[in-house]
């Protein structure tokens, strides 16, 4: 069975950095986009972030803040999130598809097929 866990969430300062992690099982991350989407309370899930084996896509909010590593483990996908903002605070997923479809519009219309469970990230004085 296929499955995604999510790790690495915590309590932050603004202007500290988080790495959150994304472990595949029964399956490999190759041929698979890796999407990072996010959930703020009372808010509805949000698309961060993706990668592909040919394309990467960040929202504006987080462009040259947050960062995939191309180097990723064909096992587990990371989010490396950098100068964090009290703005960033929500939950977390990762999700894949298999088609490697990455874009904006695959964030914006939630086109994954497997899910994580997600992780809390709280930025916070």
């Amino acid at each position: 069975q296929s499955q995604l866990v999510d790790g690495g969430g915590g309590l932050v300062q603004p202007g500290g950095s988080l790495r959150l992690s994304c472990a595949a099982s029964g399956f490999t991350l190759e041929n698979y986009a890796v999407g990072w989407f996010r959930q703020a309370p009372g808010g509805e899930r949000e698309g961060v972030s993706c990668i592909s084996s040919t394309h990467t896509y960040y929202i504006d909010s987080v462009r040259g803040r947050f960062v995939i590593p191309r180097d990723n483990a064909n096992t587990t996908g990371y989010l490396q999130m950098n100068n964090l903002k009290v703005e960033d605070t929500a939950v977390y997923y990762c999700a894949t598809n298999s088609r490697e479809y990455c874009s904006d519009y695959a964030l914006q219309t939630l086109s994954f097929d497997t899910w994580g469970q997600g992780t809390q990230v709280t930025v916070s004085s």
